[in-house]
């Protein structure tokens, strides 16, 4: 085998349309962690990601299952956990942190699997130039001959217009939304060549704190009462936009007393150490959102939701609770 290295990873563009193209092949989004897979030498394993962190040595189960594939084998795909029929992106997360005995332990409690979508070497030679059809085909070959079951899995594919759209019906389970692949098109280190559409569904949430100025916040903070009637938090908005910052604004009442989020601290983003500077107010105002999919097993959105309207035709106690 000569010397082979795995490239950087081929990225997404963002888009609004679930629909298939014509030419293009959907696959599955999933909530996990992106991750380059390649077998070098001696069975040497690197699982790399996204923006080069190595992962082998948190993921035994991986590694071994990676070493059937042969020296000279280089993946794409995402890493995932699952726990009660739902991909559980905080459970890989702290995964991430374990080595040695506490990773062997970790693999035993909460396996992951490794979901393949492109092959970029077979051993021999690079198939980064191939277009994704020719790819995907010697991808679909390879998994012909490993265990059904096992950590590592092949991605679903289609270029069923019906089948891609029966996929976003998935969202209960932790799929995201769909990855759209031209069928013509090699493997482009580093380039946004790929399409995504996430799935994102509108709610609404109760505003318990801002950041910025109360007259015209920044970002709000959202919560819903649980079935005990406390104010649980469920996510931030990505910045609202003048108009609508200052119509929230003058909506809100600074806290007067006990607030259900008093002494509380406020992540930056999901795995931030820094904390937010917040203002809390009277939990009275319901704002309207759309958010995607991703949430952590508390239901909290791990991403920024975006803000539409407030609501005034609904109160708090009229929401479900997280």
């Amino acid at each position: 085998m000569t010397s082979w290295a795995l490239p950087q990873p081929m990225l997404t563009e963002p888009v609004s349309s679930p629909v298939l193209p014509i030419g293009w092949a959907a696959e599955p989004k999933w909530d996990g962690y992106r991750a380059g897979l390649l077998v070098g030498r001696g069975g040497e394993v690197v699982l790399r990601s996204r923006r080069g962190a190595l992962m082998a040595a948190a993921f035994p189960e991986i590694v071994r299952a990676a070493r059937q594939l042969g020296e000279g084998f280089a993946l794409d795909g995402e890493l995932v956990v699952w726990e009660g029929g739902r991909l559980a992106f905080d459970r890989l997360q702290r995964r991430l942190a374990s080595r040695g005995a506490r990773a062997a332990q970790a693999a035993a409690e909460w396996p992951a699997h490794y979901v393949a979508f492109d092959l970029l070497h077979d051993g021999e030679q690079d198939l980064a130039r191939w277009p994704y059809a020719r790819r995907r085909a010697a991808l679909e070959e390879l998994f012909a001959g490993l265990p059904a079951a096992g950590p590592l899995a092949l991605c679903p594919s289609t270029t069923d217009p019906a089948l891609a759209r029966e996929w976003l019906s998935w969202t209960a389970a932790g799929l995201e939304g769909l990855c759209f692949k031209r069928l013509d098109e090699p493997y482009l280190p580093g380039r946004r060549a790929w399409r995504k559409y996430k799935v994102r569904v509108t709610t609404e949430a109760v505003i318990g704190a801002v950041t910025g100025n109360t007259a015209a916040p920044g970002t709000v903070l959202l919560g819903r009462r649980d079935p005990e009637g406390r104010l649980r938090y469920v996510g931030r908005t990505s910045p609202l936009n003048p108009l609508l910052a200052r119509d929230v604004g003058r909506r809100l009442t600074p806290a007067q007393g006990a607030h259900p989020w008093a002494g509380r601290t406020f992540s930056a983003g999901w795995g931030s150490r820094e904390t937010l500077d917040v203002r809390l107010v009277e939990p009275e105002v319901v704002l309207e959102v759309s958010a995607d999919t991703a949430r952590d097993n508390a239901g909290r959105w791990r991403h920024p939701v975006r803000a539409h309207r407030v609501r005034t035709d609904l109160a708090p106690a009229d929401l479900p609770p997280p």
